[in-house]
């Protein structure tokens, strides 16, 4: 972790971006290049120099000295989150803000690619663009709110800069129709019971082809989402307005995300069904009220979802994803960073009462009725009863998306260690939904390794390909790309290569990277 020259360090999520990238050459080996994302707030903090001057709070962090007090720079878009390539563009995504464009072979940055603009700037042109009505509270409740949206929209953008639409780095693409998927929320939605959602469509070429937009009377966050051919499926993280926190966190002495905290009231999980096809909308459903799923959880990432029609005449959706209790997800330590010591320190994570605390893998699955589109049942169950330890980052075939998939892959702790034995992982967990069978490909002494992605060969079976995750040697300091066989995870022979990065290029953690042909 880096310190500026007034001992600040900063929460990861508040690091600026650092794309790293691998490229296989058939003839010319591997080659490994990297580069900051140089976004307006990287430039501010570096420039050209060698020292870093953090003058962004960020939403997480705490900054010592002369950038504490006061301090609004609160939107620091640091474009850090997740990696898209589509339309013959590499962009990078962060939580709040609009992507950064850069260079596919050399990796420099092009400049800020205005996406929420194509969306917004199409609806006349887009025939699929609908505001869907929803179900309003007492119409003195609905006032009061709308009140306060007029209140916080011009001190939220005139004071801490923050755009009116924040976009989520989490993306989903439509491989039937060749769509990349995008959601935006208001950006009052952190701080009102009230939750805007627009979804946008594109096709290859950037060009809008859909836009729904939602309004749902909850207190929400949400980090990543899943659809199917019928619906968008918002799973709620169900949060609350901290008001002695909030007056902290204005001073600059605690986090933004000192403003809010989990509200865990409610035992369920409440899932939202979002009308994407124009079959949906007519259906009549009151989408406004989700489906209440009887495990309470936090979603954490999601893995896929699909839905078919079964013999009753109805609609099954299946949700398969990874989510944590609301006692073990903590907005001021994650991933271990503590602000008041200055510190990065994972061991609280592995401090638990139980396991069921911890990140798991499981499957969501909804019964709708076909003529109405009300829900007769929901179950939510274990992906598999054959691992029991912590998962997270679940990923497929990509060419399986929303489609009945077979595999699952995540990142898992094998539990062998007995310092830090969930967190950070140490293993790649490879689940057969089928019949909930599990196997694993774990590292080997003090290592752990980051998020796997799935890379098919086209060999006709589902789990024809290779999985690539990145491997942390922490007593070496040394990162190794590795190549798993997936069809062989579990068994001998399963490792194909482990491909060393030079010791003076280490780099710290990432994640949700991506795979592209070229």
């Amino acid at each position: 972790m880096f310190s500026d020259d007034h001992g600040s360090i900063v929460h990861p999520l508040d690091g600026h971006g650092y794309l790293r990238s691998f490229r296989f050459h058939p003839d010319d080996g591997v080659r490994y290049s990297a580069r900051y994302v140089e976004t307006a707030a990287k430039t501010e903090e570096k420039g050209d120099g060698a020292s870093w001057r953090f003058t962004h709070r960020g939403p997480f962090s705490v900054l010592q000295g002369g950038h504490r007090v006061g301090n609004v720079k609160v939107m620091k878009n640091v474009a850090n989150t997740s990696v898209l390539w589509w339309g013959g563009r590499l962009l990078c995504l962060w939580e709040g803000g609009m992507p950064y464009e850069l260079d596919p072979k050399t990796l420099e940055t092009v400049g800020p690619f205005d996406l929420l603009a194509l969306g917004d700037r199409a609806d006349g042109a887009a025939p699929a663009r609908r505001r869907l009505g929803h179900r309003r509270r007492p119409w003195l409740a609905e006032a009061g709110l709308d009140a306060a949206t007029r209140l916080l929209r011009p001190v939220l953008s005139g004071v801490f800069s923050m755009p009116p639409k924040r976009l989520l780095a989490h993306y989903k693409v439509d491989p039937k129709r060749n769509r990349l998927l995008m959601v935006a929320c208001n950006a009052e939605d952190m701080l009102l019971p009230r939750a805007n959602f627009t979804f946008y469509e594109f096709d290859a070429g950037f060009r809008l082809v859909r836009k729904r937009e939602f309004v749902l009377p909850a207190h929400l966050m949400i980090h990543d989402w899943a659809f199917t051919d019928s619906h968008y499926v918002v799973l709620g993280n169900r949060i609350r307005l901290d008001i002695p926190g909030s007056m902290l966190a204005m001073t600059g002495t605690h986090p933004m995300i000192a403003a809010l905290a989990l509200d865990p009231s409610s035992r369920t999980t409440p899932v939202y069904l979002l009308p994407r096809s124009t079959e949906a909308v007519a259906s009549g459903r009151d989408w406004t009220v989700p489906v209440e799923a009887a495990s309470q959880m936090w979603s954490l990432h999601v893995g896929n979802a699909f839905e078919e029609d079964n013999a009753r005449g109805g609609l099954d959706l299946h949700l398969h994803m990874s989510g944590c209790s609301y006692d073990w997800f903590h907005f001021h330590r994650m991933f271990g960073y503590n602000w008041k010591n200055k510190k990065l320190d994972p061991s609280f994570m592995n401090a638990v009462k139980t396991k069921e605390m911890l990140p798991r893998l499981v499957k969501v699955a909804i019964e709708l009725d076909k003529r109405g589109g009300a829900y007769r049942r929901c179950t939510v169950k274990r992906l598999s009863d054959q691992w029991n330890r912590p998962a997270d980052f679940p990923a497929i075939n990509p060419g399986y998306a929303n489609e009945r998939n077979r595999f699952i892959y995540a990142g898992a702790a094998s539990g062998s260690r007995k310092l830090l034995p969930y967190f950070p992982f140490d293993s790649v967990v490879k689940v057969d939904v089928s019949n909930g069978s599990a196997r694993r490909w774990s590292s080997e002494g003090r290592k752990f390794v980051g998020e796997p992605v799935f890379i098919p060969t086209g060999g006709g079976e589902e789990d024809h390909g290779y999985v690539l995750l990145v491997e942390y040697a922490v007593s070496e300091d040394r990162c190794n790309l590795v190549v798993l066989d997936a069809r062989k995870i579990g068994k001998r022979g399963a490792l194909v290569a482990k491909l060393e990065v030079p010791k003076h290029l280490t780099f710290p953690m990432g994640f949700h990277g991506f795979w592209a042909d070229e």
